[in-house]
């Protein structure tokens, strides 16, 4: 692995080394189409709406979700080549890391 590639998908490492972000990204991956309402999200955790949120932004920041405002809600779908970023980390095979751009 690069330095390049290091300093990339560490904030993304950074990001999912929490609990509940982790079980967000699962969730949101899960989720019938592909995306979440955070409205949804909530009933998931024992946690307020803010929390939730903010763990969310994070995650959005971190270039590891898209975010769709529709209405008053806003919907969350997991980017699919930060996960692939994330997947191909200790690749062996040769092939290297994508890389991201923020969200």
């Amino acid at each position: 692995m690069s330095a390049e590639q290091a300093e990339q998908v560490a904030p993304l490492l950074k990001a999912l080394a929490d609990p509940v972000r982790l079980r967000l990204v699962s969730l949101i991956a899960a989720s019938a189409g592909g995306e979440a309402c955070v409205c949804d999200l909530n009933d998931a955790f024992d946690l307020t709406q803010a929390t939730i949120s903010h763990h969310l932004k994070v995650l959005h920041s971190a270039g590891l979700l898209d975010r769709d405002k529709r209405g008053v809600w806003v919907y969350y779908a997991v980017r699919p080549e930060a996960l692939t970023a994330v997947a191909t980390l200790f690749d062996t095979t040769g092939r290297t890391a994508l890389t991201l751009t923020p969200a």
